[in-house]
């Protein structure tokens, strides 16, 4: 439960940046979204409904699904046809807005603290890794972004907490399903997965 909860951070800390003005660097752009995410949650002119929608809406502006889909799936996604890679990533990028919404919305106002930022190239593609920690009233936990620039923005497509890796924990469960069941039986599962998220909502 820790874990999830540092995730809903996680997703916290970038979802405002779509709509700043600038095109700032990985870091800045991680320092400049968490007022306006804040602004949103405790912006009294705004129902829970309308407050949710536009949360929902940044993320998906936010983060590179696909790029995510892609490593979630690993071989497996050479393997499907171009219908099975489009459901997989809308239901992938469902999932993990469903799973994180209500943890961001009871959001506390940990302090995050930045610790380094690396930048490379891969395959002439824009790279960034930035280190940061979140500060609780009993721990710090460290966290690692990884980013990849899509014309002139910065787009997450990977999160690390204390060493564990979310893409990572979902591509091990999901070979596993799709080993047993086949692609098929994977998006059925995930589509049940996200209708029991938002009948939680």
């Amino acid at each position: 439960m820790i874990k999830m909860r540092v995730y809903a951070v996680c997703f916290l800390i970038f979802i405002s940046s779509a709509i700043a003005s600038a095109a700032p660097g990985p870091t800045e752009q991680i320092k400049i979204t968490i007022d306006t995410v804040l602004g949103t949650l405790k912006d009294d002119s705004l129902n829970k409904l309308e407050k949710r929608e536009r949360l929902l809406n940044l993320i998906k502006s936010q983060f590179d699904f696909r790029t995510m889909s892609q490593a979630a799936l690993a071989t497996y996604w050479r393997k499907a046809s171009a219908e099975e890679q489009k459901r997989f990533t809308e239901l992938f990028s469902e999932l993990l807005e469903w799973t994180y919404i209500g943890r961001i919305e009871a959001y506390t106002n940990e302090k995050v603290e930045y610790t380094g930022e690396k930048l490379r190239k891969v395959r002439a593609k824009e790279i960034a890794v930035v280190a940061t920690k979140i500060v609780t009233a009993n721990t710090e936990i460290p966290i690692i972004y990884e980013l990849i620039k899509r014309e002139d923005k910065w787009l997450v497509y990977n999160v690390l907490v204390e060493n564990v890796n979310l893409v990572r924990n979902y591509r091990d469960s999901y070979r596993s399903i799709v080993k047993k069941e086949g692609i098929n039986g994977l998006l059925t599962k995930m589509e049940q997965k996200v209708k029991e998220l938002k009948s939680r909502s």
